[in-house]
């Protein structure tokens, strides 16, 4: 069984930032790519960012030069560094990451964190 767990959301004035984490655990033989993705109230599901297990970074294109993300395989990590947030920016964000286990190992799955909510306000 696999679970991410993320955290270090919160109330942000706009300008400010936050570093959104996601720790991966379970019986994982390998991960793959890991995103971070948002879902605004009244709106679907978007992605935020996405990084490969090599380090290729993707984002939407309203987050470039604002959120950086990054990982720590050693420690099945995904981040989210989030500068000069906008209220836009408020929603649920939720860590993705494509898993292969130890009792599947030939066999990716995606697998979802709970989320944790940004909110940015004055």
């Amino acid at each position: 069984q696999v679970q991410l767990v993320e955290s270090g959301g919160g109330l942000v004035q706009p300008g400010g930032s936050l570093r959104l984490s996601c720790a991966a655990s379970g019986s994982i033989f390998s991960i793959y790519a890991m995103g971070w993705y948002r879902q605004a109230p009244g709106k679907q599901r978007e992605l935020v960012a996405t990084i490969t297990s090599g380090g290729i970074t993707n984002y939407k294109d309203s987050v470039k030069g604002r959120f950086t993300i990054s990982r720590d395989n050693a420690k099945n990590s995904v981040y989210l560094q989030m500068n000069s947030l906008k209220p836009e920016d408020t929603a649920v964000y939720y860590c993705n990451a494509n898993i292969a286990t130890m009792e599947a190992r030939y066999i990716t799955m995606g697998y979802w964190g709970k989320g944790t909510l940004v909110t940015v306000s004055s």
